[in-house]
């Protein structure tokens, strides 16, 4: 079973880390504990793009940022997987050059240095030549870099559709059994 954390950080597009959860939470069979960290910028960028603070009402463990106390900040921990869904360059770039200095950046170099699963979701766009560099260094160290970038195989009809083409991805990256549109089926 799976011990999953999903990192929420201040980069547009709130809407993600709402549907992963949403689907996580629908999910409980395929894991043993499930924990967020989000940074105080993500609850104002929640705020202003979905217009509420339902984030709240989810029956998952919040920890503070500051928090490295986190099972999840150790190896002990034995965390397997850790989503950063929308990752911010900022956060990609402290992550690349190894600067943990809050929960969200320990967490991912705990599960790159115990050579488990971390996912970024880049959603800044366009990408700058720090930005492509910082992607690579965080693949070169065991890292999955997955741009938020929906598919349209499946005609989405909703925002919500089109933005749960990604967190499918996403969930097929962490490695939960999750029933979505299928190329060739």
């Amino acid at each position: 079973m799976q011990k999953i954390v999903v990192a929420i950080t201040g980069a547009s597009g709130s809407i993600y880390p709402k549907i992963l959860l949403e689907k996580l939470s629908a999910k409980k069979d395929q894991w043993d504990e499930l924990a967020v960290v989000m940074t105080e910028n993500a609850k104002e960028v929640w705020k202003t793009e979905l217009g509420d603070e339902a984030y709240k009402d989810l029956p998952v463990r919040f920890y503070s940022q500051q928090d490295f106390s986190a099972p999840f900040a150790s190896g002990s921990g034995r965390f397997n997987t850790l989503i950063i869904m929308p990752c911010s360059m900022g956060t990609l770039g402290r992550i690349a050059g190894g600067i943990s200095n809050d929960l969200i950046t320990r967490a991912a170099d705990v599960m790159l240095k115990e050579r488990r699963r971390l996912i970024c979701v880049v959603r800044d766009m366009p990408y700058n030549l720090i930005h492509i560099r910082n992607m690579e260094a965080v693949t070169l160290a065991g890292g999955i870099i997955c741009p938020a970038t929906p598919s349209f195989y499946s005609r989405p009809a909703t925002i919500e559709e089109v933005a749960a083409t990604v967190v499918d991805r996403v969930l097929d990256l962490a490695g939960i059994d999750n029933q979505s549109f299928r190329w060739g089926e």
